[in-house]
């Protein structure tokens, strides 16, 4: 019975793909890239002007005294949906299909989109909402309500969350999974599936401040041990890794490869992979780890901004990079492998067997955070459109089925459809977003007055922006 099921939503699926994926992203890369710079200018290079005030935000701004998570918390649920497959897999797939010059285009999404990371959240935290016992929640969908007073709109952008990260991205996590562990140990898909199954569904019925405390946990461990191996193999080849950049950045600049498309005469396979793979990594504009920023405990929303944008710096530039070079330092990247499989064989490369097995461990932890904050940012957006108990409940078991049937299908119907409903998100997102940038501005001005007049913590002020009140702003919060 349940693999009939399966077998039927997979031909459902590939008709969806197979109409929508092309077009979609042809639109999304432009708008992508054209958002980024859009803020980058007005915001004054804020991802690079203010980045030594990320790092002392993220680290110090940790005691809460209620419910709501910590900035710290908030900050690693963000990076436990950033950091994971896209990292390993993502990485992979990209070189394979667009070559070397994919990781440069990979670190540009990532440097223009941190702006983009900063205004989402920035109007994440200044238009969220308390609950019932002290925490809070928020994201595109109510800053959509609120300040574009555009409830429609926000619907659509809430259901699209729910199906890229409740279930889309939940199914490309499980995949992955299987994947290494059976590259490694032979573990079969089927009694991998149910365990996944069984492990997330003692998380997410237990609530988002356990995944905020799991999160706090796992996610620096895994990165430490995974960096740690990278930077050993990096060590060992460091003369070559001059010779690897230069790789990186002439390959980016050849347009040999066209991409398909209604725009494939602008962008070459290089480009859009990594503009692809780059925003399923990072999320930079995506809409998705506003979610998280939004129920931090911050006192004043910029804060939380420069912590997110922080996000997108470590997954892409740091992480992202470091599986880069770990591939491209091998003999493997033209083997005709992708995803987990090609990082597996980089490692075998450089270490033996070892790294097959400790990559397979890693990916482990790496993809079961990211499904927990992937749930995470789904929960949110159920809670906006019914906060019913038992809707939450239902969302929750259709969560737990595509973490099963990603398990059990092909790596490309499941990528396929999360790069489809991926890119419907982002786009209702990006265009809110821009529609909001001059409150961005304000709060982003308000921010850096405060710094230049000597305050240890900038606090906002909400009697000094009445107007924000009038577009929805709840004045309680912030008094």
């Amino acid at each position: 019975m349940l693999s009939n099921i399966v077998a039927a939503f997979e031909q459902a699926l590939t008709w969806i793909v197979h109409t929508f994926d092309g077009p979609l992203w042809d639109i999304t890369t432009i708008v992508l890239l054209s958002v980024g710079i859009f803020f980058t200018i007005t915001t004054g290079v804020v991802q690079l002007r203010l980045f030594p005030e990320s790092l002392r935000e993220m680290w110090f701004g940790r005691a809460t005294d209620s419910n709501a998570l910590t900035p710290f918390q908030a900050f690693a649920t963000g990076l436990a949906s950033r950091v994971g497959v896209g990292n390993i897999g993502g990485v992979a797939t990209a070189i394979a299909l667009g070559g070397p010059g994919a990781v440069f285009w990979m670190w540009m999404t990532a440097l223009i989109g941190m702006s983009s990371a900063f205004a989402e959240s920035t109007l994440a935290q200044l238009f969220k909402i308390r609950n019932a016992d002290g925490s809070f929640r928020g994201g595109p969908a109510y800053y959509i309500t609120k300040g574009l007073r555009a409830p429609w709109l926000a619907v659509a952008f809430a259901i699209s969350l729910i199906f890229t990260f409740g279930f889309a991205f939940n199914a490309v996590q499980s995949n992955s999974i299987v994947e290494a562990t059976h590259n490694a140990w032979k573990w079969t898909p089927e009694y991998v599936g149910f365990g996944l199954v069984l492990l997330t569904g003692l998380i997410i019925f237990g609530g988002v401040k356990r995944i905020g405390k799991v999160s706090a946990r796992i996610v620096p461990l895994m990165a430490l041990f995974y960096l740690i191996m990278t930077a050993i193999i990096m060590g060992m080849n460091f003369e070559r890794i001059p010779d690897v950049i230069s790789l990186i950045v002439h390959s980016a600049f050849n347009f040999d490869a066209m991409a398909g498309g209604m725009f494939g005469a602008i962008f070459s396979k290089a480009m859009l992979m990594g503009i692809k793979r780059g925003l399923f990594s990072n999320e930079a504009g995506m809409g998705s780890a506003p979610n998280a920023a939004a129920s931090a405990s911050v006192k004043h929303p910029a804060s939380q901004g420069l912590i997110q944008m922080l996000g997108v710096f470590v997954d892409t530039i740091v992480v992202c990079s470091c599986t880069a070079f770990v591939i491209l330092l091998s003999d493997t990247y033209n083997s005709g492998l992708s995803n987990i499989s090609l990082t597996q064989a980089a490692l075998k490369y450089h270490v033996g067997d070892y790294g097959v097995h400790f990559l397979a461990f890693i990916l482990l932890l790496f993809a079961f955070s990211s499904i927990i904050g992937n749930y995470a940012y789904a929960e949110s957006n159920i809670r906006f459109i019914k906060n019913k108990k038992w809707v939450l409940a239902t969302c929750r078991v259709i969560v737990l089925f595509f973490v099963y049937f990603g398990a059990v299908q092909s790596g490309g119907i499941v990528w396929s459809f999360a790069d489809t409903v991926m890119a419907v998100m982002a786009l209702i997102n990006l265009g809110a977003i821009v529609f909001l940038s001059p409150i961005v501005w304000t709060m982003l001005k308000d921010y850096t007055n405060q710094l230049k007049a000597g305050a240890d913590e900038p606090v906002l002020d909400i009697n000094v922006h009445p107007e924000l009140v009038k577009r929805g702003v709840d004045p309680e919060i912030w008094r």
